[in-house]
């Protein structure tokens, strides 16, 4: 399946020039796949792959905005399948060292991910899909510490079709001018870095506000 692109606006050399290739030659398929390998080596940006898949959504005779979306979701949740299901096999110790061989992959992000699951696992896997260094790594210690595998799939489901519809949207909205995307994608991943953290702050709030509540005990009416 070839797609009609403007070639001028996609570059054609470079991991730009990868994910325009995959998207272009296989349609929904590439767009899902190029987010499965993003997924399970993070040194190929979403933040390229979805805004370029976004503005070839809207370039008439393509696939569907919609299509694009669950399409990039599949392949996030399939990619955190897969090192979810290594991390589980393999255990703490082989699968970091496994992933400290992955180009770009740091002691501190994998360190950075494992204080993400350690907090909430639940909570760390859905607000972790979300920001940027965290995104991938937090499959793992979700595999390592046995985490449910639905209740894995939902969160990460979740926190990943945020992630895709904001990028895609951008790259959809701004059809061949989608690289101007790339001028504010770093204040775009500070604000969703500032918004995960107050959310994630707001449920831990809430729950030990309910935990000490339910501690304290009804109180009892004086006379």
């Amino acid at each position: 399946m070839t797609l009609a692109l403007e070639t001028t606006t996609v570059p054609d050399s470079g991991l730009t020039g990868f994910v325009a290739d995959l998207i272009n030659d296989m349609g929904l398929l590439g767009a899902g796949l190029v987010l499965a390998i993003e997924t399970i080596f993070p040194f190929l940006p979403s933040e390229v792959a979805l805004p370029l898949a976004g503005f070839t959504a809207s370039v008439p005779g393509n696939f569907s905005y919609v299509g694009v979306i669950v399409a990039t979701t599949i392949g996030s949740v399939v990619g955190a399948w897969v090192l979810y299901g290594l991390s589980r096999a393999f255990g703490r110790d082989r699968t970091r060292a496994w992933m400290l061989k992955v180009p770009l992959v740091t002691a501190k992000d994998i360190d950075k991910g494992e204080a993400w699951f350690e907090r909430n696992d639940s909570r760390a896997v859905f607000f972790g899909r979300m920001v940027p260094g965290v995104r991938s790594l937090v499959s793992v210690p979700a595999g390592v510490e046995k985490m449910d595998f639905w209740r894995f799939t939902v969160y990460t489901t979740a926190g990943s079709l945020i992630w895709n519809l904001i990028w895609v949207t951008a790259g959809y909205q701004l059809g061949s001018n989608w690289t101007e995307v790339e001028k504010y994608a770093g204040y775009l991943k500070y604000a969703l870095v500032v918004a995960v953290a107050a959310g994630l702050g707001w449920f831990l709030w809430t729950h030990l506000k309910s935990r000490r509540g339910a501690a304290e005990g009804p109180v009892e009416p004086t006379e």
